[in-house]
C-alpha cells in the first residue's frame, strides 16, 4: 500500500508542476484537476463558522452591490446571510471533516460473496471552476471482505464528497478510495454520472449531455464478467 501511494503521490506532483505551468488564461474554462486530494490550506478550519459566515455574508454583499443590485429591496437584503449560511451549513459542508459521516461495519453473518450495488444515489454538488451546480447519480457496488457496510452509509459517503467545490473526476475517485480504506478491499466499482450548470447554463450551453466517470477496482477492472453484470445492473 505504502508504494502505491509513492507511486500515485509521484504521479500527482508530476502533473501538478506541469499544470502550474500554464496561465488562468491558457487553462481557460477546462475542468482540471491536479490532485485528488480537495486543494485546502493549511489554516482552512482556524476560523470558527460563525466568522465564515459573517465574512462571506460580507463579501457577498459587496458582489451584489457591484452588480447594481438594490440591497434595501425586502426581498434582497437577507440574501448576503442567506447565501452565506447555505455556503458553509450545506452545500460546501462537506469541506469540513468534522462533518464525515460516521461509519460502523458488520459482520458479513450471511456469507454473501456476490456484489452489493446501491444505484441511483442522488448528489448535487458544485463546480470548482464556476461555483455553479453539478447534479447527477452515482452508483456504487462492492464485494465483501468479511465486512459489509449499512446501506444508508454509501449515500452519505456519496453526499460528504460531493458538498465541496468539486471536479467530477476527483469525486470519483474520492469515493472510491475511501470505500476501499473502510470496506478493507478493492473489489470497488464507482460510477457517476452527472450534470453541469457550467456546460449547461453558460459557455457552449448544451443542456443534453452528461458527463460519466468511473472508477473499477478488484474483480470490477480484472473480471470481465463481474465487470459486464455490474454495467448490466446500472444501465437498466
Amino acid at each position: 500500500m505504502r508504494q502505491k501511494e509513492t507511486m500515485l503521490n509521484t504521479l500527482l506532483k508530476e502533473n501538478k508542476v506541469t499544470m502550474s505551468k500554464l496561465s488562468d488564461d491558457e487553462i481557460g474554462n477546462d475542468h482540471v484537476s491536479a490532485n485528488i486530494e480537495t486543494p485546502l490550506r493549511d489554516d482552512a478550519f482556524e476560523m470558527s463558522d460563525t466568522k465564515k459566515i459573517e465574512k462571506i455574508e460580507f463579501h457577498f454583499k459587496e458582489i451584489m452591490h457591484t452588480l447594481g443590485l438594490d440591497l434595501t429591496d425586502d426581498s434582497l437584503k437577507g440574501t448576503p446571510n442567506r447565501v452565506a449560511k447555505m455556503y458553509i451549513q450545506e452545500i460546501f459542508s462537506g469541506l469540513n471533516p468534522d462533518n464525515k459521516p460516521k461509519i460502523a461495519l458488520f459482520e458479513n453473518k450471511y456469507q454473501y460473496d456476490q456484489m452489493l450495488v446501491e444505484k441511483d444515489i442522488s448528489f448535487y454538488s458544485n463546480c470548482e471552476h464556476h461555483f455553479v451546480p453539478i447534479f447527477g447519480k452515482a452508483h456504487i457496488a462492492y464485494i465483501s471482505s468479511g465486512t459489509v457496510i449499512g446501506l444508508s452509509k454509501l449515500n452519505r459517503i456519496v453526499q460528504y464528497f460531493a458538498k465541496r467545490p468539486q471536479v467530477q473526476e476527483r469525486l470519483t475517485e474520492q469515493v472510491f478510495h475511501a470505500l476501499e480504506y473502510i470496506l478493507g478491499t478493492d473489489n470497488i466499482a464507482v460510477v457517476i454520472d452527472a450534470k453541469h450548470y457550467c456546460v449547461a447554463a453558460r459557455g457552449v450551453e448544451d443542456t443534453g449531455s452528461s458527463t460519466v466517470t468511473s472508477k473499477l477496482g478488484g474483480a470490477f477492472k480484472n473480471d470481465p464478467t463481474t465487470r459486464a453484470e455490474f454495467m448490466s445492473i446500472v444501465n437498466k
